[in-house]
């Protein structure tokens, strides 16, 4: 397993989690402070996968743990990046959620879909709640981008970052006008 740090211009640091080829957990970047990563189990909701490996390390020698950076710093550059080619884990301990996982997956950059169409999606109409507990606790931001899912009346809401920070994404992927 690795666990890897990386810098988003203007976004702060992420976290990275790899096991066998594909990414098993994704922490959006955040401002950290002082220009440098925290400790990475300080952060609102590090697995515990021990320290990190600063993103230069990560570089090193290329290969799949490179790609991945490379391709979210496009991302958070504003560039077309292909994040849903990106193999990531999606079991989940219930087919309701991996059934999330996999329709959020496919909603293509600039568009949204409400918690109540989730639900419709991953074969639960009438399940917007249980699809708004999978968002909440999804472990594979961006890859599974549950900043895509608004509520019937707006935006909703998007945990511990805030409002504005899914905005922002939103924004990024022209979703939404600039204010």
């Amino acid at each position: 397993m690795t666990h890897v740090l990386y810098e988003a211009d203007g976004w702060g640091t992420g976290e990275l989690v790899v096991d066998d080829g594909r990414v098993v957990w994704h922490e959006l970047p955040w401002p950290r402070g002082g220009g440098s990563p925290a400790d990475p189990s300080q952060t609102p909701s590090h697995p515990g996968y021990g320290a990190g490996i600063p993103r230069k390390g990560s570089r090193k020698g290329g290969g799949f743990v490179a790609d991945v950076v490379r391709v979210l710093e496009a991302y958070f550059a504003g560039e077309p990046a292909p994040l849903e080619d990106v193999p990531v884990d999606l079991e989940y301990e219930s087919g309701f959620l991996e059934r999330c996982a996999r329709a959020l997956r496919a909603v293509p950059r600039g568009e949204v879909v409400t918690y109540g169409e989730l639900a419709a999606l991953a074969g639960a109409p009438g399940a917007a709640r249980a699809a708004g507990t999978f968002c909440a606790r999804n472990r594979l931001g961006l890859f599974v981008p549950c900043h895509r899912v608004v509520s019937a009346g707006g935006l909703g809401s998007y945990g511990s970052l805030g409002l504005a920070y899914k905005r922002r994404l939103l924004e990024l992927e022209g979703a939404l006008g600039r204010p």
